[in-house]
C-alpha cells in the first residue's frame, strides 16, 4: 500500500497475457496517425489540464527479457470530461491508468498530474500531489474488513489531514444511497454495495481527477448500471475529470469522449 493508501501490483511482472504471447511483447509499433488525439494533445495547457501523457513507455522486466507495455502513449483529459479507454485485455489499459496517476514509473515520455511533471518524483511527494486532488476507483473494492463503511471512507482524510472528515463521509455515503450503512462491516454488504462504498471514499475529499478500472467488473448487471450512474453524475456534478477503463461499449458511450487502445498506444 502506498502512503497515500493506494495499492497497485507489482511493478516487475507483466500480465500473463503477455508473458504467454497473447498480447504484444517486443514488437516496436509506430503512433498511429490520428488527427484528432494527436491535435488535442499537442494543443492541450498541460499547465491546467489534469493529466498530459506525451511520448510514454513502460517497459518492464521478465523472464523472456524486457516487455514493452507502452509505446508512446499521447493522452489529455481536459477539466470536467469524462473519457472512457476501451480496448482488448493486455492493449496496456490498467498499466496505463497507474502511470498516468504515479503508482507505475514511465520508463520514457513526460507525464504532467494537476500540471506538475511527475516522473522525479519520490513516492511521498506524489502521495501528497494526489491528496485530496486525485481518486481511484478499482475492479476490487479494496475495503479494509475490520472498519465500518464509515470509517473506510472517513480514515483516508483523516490520514491526509482534510477537515470536517466525519461530515464529509457521512455525506459522501449518503449520496450513494448508503445512509443506512454507516456501521456495516464490508462482510455485511453486497457487492454493490462495497463497490458503492470504493466510490464514496473516492469521491468524498472532492477530488478534481478520478481514475475509473473496470469498476463494474465484479457486479452483476444492475449493480454495475448502479455504480456506472454514480460515477458519471457525482463527476459531473462536482466539475472532476473522469477516466473510465471498460470492456463495457454501453458504458463507454456514456463517456463525453471515447479512446482506443491496441499494443500499448492510444488508437483512433
Amino acid at each position: 500500500m502506498l502512503a497515500d493508501g493506494m495499492q497497485w501490483r507489482s511493478r516487475s511482472l507483466p500480465s500473463e497475457a503477455q508473458l504467454k504471447g497473447h498480447a504484444p511483447l517486443e514488437t516496436d509499433s509506430e503512433q498511429p496517425d490520428c488527427p484528432n488525439q494527436m491535435s488535442y494533445t499537442k494543443t492541450a495547457n498541460h499547465e491546467t489540464s489534469p493529466l498530459a501523457m506525451k511520448d510514454v513507455h513502460l517497459t518492464l522486466p521478465s523472464q523472456s527479457g524486457p516487455v514493452k507495455i507502452l509505446k508512446g502513449v499521447n493522452f489529455d483529459v481536459r477539466q470536467n470530461e469524462s473519457v472512457a479507454i476501451i480496448g482488448p485485455s493486455g492493449s496496456g489499459k490498467s498499466s496505463m491508468i497507474a502511470v498516468a496517476a504515479g503508482l507505475e514509473h514511465a520508463t520514457s515520455g513526460s507525464v504532467s498530474l494537476m500540471g506538475q511533471e511527475i516522473s522525479g518524483l519520490s513516492e511521498d511527494e506524489l502521495a501528497r500531489l494526489r491528496r485530496g486532488r486525485v481518486s481511484l476507483v478499482f475492479q476490487s473494492f479494496h475495503l479494509l474488513d475490520t472498519m465500518t463503511a464509515l470509517d473506510n471512507v472517513r480514515a483516508p482524510m483523516e490520514i491526509g489531514g482534510e477537515p470536517n472528515a466525519d461530515a464529509r463521509a457521512r455525506e459522501a455515503l449518503k449520496d450513494v444511497g448508503l445512509g443506512h450503512r454507516f456501521d456495516h462491516f464490508p462482510k455485511q454488504l453486497s457487492g454493490g454495495e462495497r463497490q458503492r462504498v470504493a466510490v464514496a471514499r473516492a469521491l468524498a475529499p472532492e477530488p478534481v481527477l478520478v481514475f475509473a478500472d473496470e469498476p463494474t467488473g465484479n457486479l452483476d448487471e444492475a449493480s454495475g448500471a448502479a455504480v456506472a450512474d454514480l460515477l458519471f453524475s457525482i463527476t459531473k456534478e462536482k466539475s472532476a475529470s473522469l477516466v473510465l477503463v471498460t470492456h463495457d461499449q454501453v458504458l463507454a458511450q456514456r463517456a463525453d469522449r471515447i479512446a482506443k487502445m491496441s499494443a500499448g498506444l492510444i488508437q483512433c
